[in-house]
C-alpha cells in the first residue's frame, strides 16, 4: 500500500469497494493519510477530523484556502452530539434527514475533539451522517469522525466517479475507493438553525420545501456575508474554461451541456428532470473540461427545488 505525503510523486491507487479496500483505506486514515471515498453526494477526501496534521494534508492535497471549513462525517446522531450542540429543531432535522445529504451547522461542544483546522477556527461545526455504504463502512472501520470535503483540487469540478478524483488529485493522495457513480450528484444541503427559523447556507438535495415540511419553520436563504460553512466561496467548481449559462443555442466552439429540449454534447436530462440533471452535473463539467472545445455552455435550468442547487454550482463554475 502506498503511504505517501501529499507532495510526493506517485500514482494514486484505485480499489473497488469491498472489505479489502475499506481495510486499506482505514489503515491510511489511521496513519494520518487522506483517502477518497464515495458518499451519496460526491466523492469525499476523508481524514480523521481529530488529527490536525491529517486535516492539513487534506488542505495540502486540495490546495484549499485555510479559511474554508470542512464537513465532519459521523456514524449517527449520538456521535454528532459528542461534537456539536443540537437544539430541538436541529435534532428534529437530524432525525428526519439522517443518514442523508443534509449538513447541520451547530455550536461546537466545550470538549469537542475535532481539530480547529477542520472548522477553520470557527466556534461552530458542520456535521453530517452519510448514507453511502462506503463512507459508513470507513467510519465504522476507523471509529473516527471524518472530515471529508469533495475529493478534487480546490475550485475544480467535484467528482461523482472514481476516475474524476484522478483528474486533479492523482499522485497527491494514496488511494480511491471506487464504488461507481454517486447518486445525488451535488454536495449536501447545509443549514443552520436561527432564532427565526432555518437558514440554508448552501442549497443541495434537501430542498427548502422539505425542510419546512419537517420543521414547520420558515426557511430562508443565506443572510450573513463571509465564509461560515463549507462550500461558500464565490468561485468554485471551475473547469478551466469560460462557462456560459442559460444558453438557448450552442456555438461551434462551445461544449454544449443540454437540458430538456435543448440537446448538446452532453445531455443532463432530455426529460427536464432536475434529479437526473444533478446526478450528471459534475460529470458533464468534467466532460466539457476534457473536450477539445475552448468554451462550455449550459442550457437554462429552472431554479425551483433541486434546480436551485444546480444553478448555485453552475454560477460558481462560471465565475
Amino acid at each position: 500500500m502506498i503511504d505517501g505525503q501529499s507532495n510526493e510523486s506517485f500514482r494514486t491507487e484505485i480499489l473497488a469497494y469491498g472489505a479489502d479496500a475499506i481495510a486499506q483505506a482505514a489503515a491510511c486514515v489511521l496513519r494520518g493519510r487522506p483517502v477518497a471515498v464515495p458518499t451519496e453526494t460526491v466523492y469525499g477526501l476523508a481524514a480523521d477530523a481529530r488529527d490536525a496534521a491529517a486535516v492539513a494534508r487534506i488542505y495540502a492535497a486540495k490546495g484549499r484556502p485555510d479559511f474554508n471549513p470542512l464537513i465532519v462525517h459521523v456514524a449517527d446522531l449520538d456521535a454528532a452530539e459528542k461534537l456539536g450542540v443540537f437544539d430541538l429543531t436541529a435534532r428534529r432535522l437530524a432525525a428526519t434527514f439522517w443518514p442523508g445529504p443534509l449538513t447541520i451547522v451547530v455550536p461546537r461542544t466545550a470538549d469537542c475533539p475535532v481539530s480547529s483546522i477542520a472548522t477553520a477556527g470557527l466556534d461552530t461545526i458542520a456535521l453530517r451522517v452519510p448514507a453511502h455504504r462506503a463512507m459508513r463502512a470507513l467510519l465504522a472501520a476507523t471509529g473516527a469522525p471524518l472530515a471529508a470535503p469533495s475529493a478534487n483540487a480546490s475550485g475544480r469540478i467535484s467528482p461523482t466517479r472514481g476516475e474524476h478524483v484522478l483528474v486533479s488529485l492523482d499522485g497527491r493522495i494514496a488511494m480511491v475507493i471506487d464504488d461507481g457513480p454517486t447518486g445525488a450528484g451535488v454536495e449536501s444541503t447545509i443549514v443552520r438553525v436561527t432564532d427565526g427559523g432555518i437558514e440554508i447556507l448552501r442549497p443541495g438535495p434537501v430542498t427548502a420545501a422539505r425542510l419546512h415540511e419537517a420543521s414547520g419553520l420558515d426557511v430562508t436563504g443565506r443572510k450573513e456575508a463571509g465564509v461560515v460553512a463549507p462550500g461558500m466561496l464565490a468561485s468554485h467548481y471551475a473547469p478551466g474554461k469560460p462557462v456560459r449559462l442559460n444558453a438557448t443555442a450552442f456555438g461551434a466552439d462551445e461544449f454544449g451541456i443540454g437540458f430538456g429540449g435543448l440537446a448538446g454534447d452532453y445531455q443532463l436530462s432530455a426529460e427536464g428532470d432536475p434529479v437526473a440533471a444533478a446526478a450528471r452535473l459534475f460529470d458533464a463539467l468534467h466532460a466539457g473540461a476534457a473536450s477539445a472545445k475552448a468554451k462550455i455552455a449550459v442550457a437554462a435550468i429552472p431554479a425551483e427545488g433541486l434546480g436551485a442547487a444546480i444553478n448555485d454550482r453552475l454560477a460558481r463554475a462560471a465565475v
